[in-house]
């Protein structure tokens, strides 16, 4: 079996590419996209064991591209990957079915757990700045 494959969604180019030499040694990245647009027509080309999102991007957010996703493929696993770290952020991620939600200040220290957790249909949530 090979590695998991994730799909990636940001509009900071710099970011995309730092996440996914982060995850290569583990997981697949099959595409990186920078717009909600983008992600919707990858998400279903490519049918991803995980999409790895920004919830603020240009074109179409994070949060409208997932209800499209999720409208299509109610079994996506989703985690948000985001500077917002305000509660009614997060509770609107898991609402709209999310497993993950992880701020970007938490990336070294907990995105690899988050999509190990979150692949195992277990949801984990990162909201405090690490110490």
């Amino acid at each position: 079996m090979g590695k998991p494959t994730i799909l990636l969604a940001d509009d900071d180019p710099a970011l995309l590419e730092n996440i996914t030499k982060l995850l290569e040694p583990e997981f697949e990245v099959v595409a990186c996209v920078s717009h909600g647009h983008a992600l919707i027509g990858a998400a279903k080309a490519l049918l991803p064991d995980l999409i790895l999102t920004d919830i603020s991007m240009p074109l179409l957010s994070g949060f409208q591209a997932i209800r499209r996703v999720k409208a299509d493929q109610p079994n996506a696993r989703v985690i948000f990957l985001t500077v917002h770290t305000e509660p009614a952020f997060v509770a609107e991620a898991m609402r709209m079915g999310a497993l993950g939600y992880v701020v970007k200040m938490c990336i070294p220290s907990h995105l690899i757990p988050a999509i190990r957790e979150v692949l195992q249909d277990r949801p984990l949530v990162c909201t405090s700045l690490p110490q």
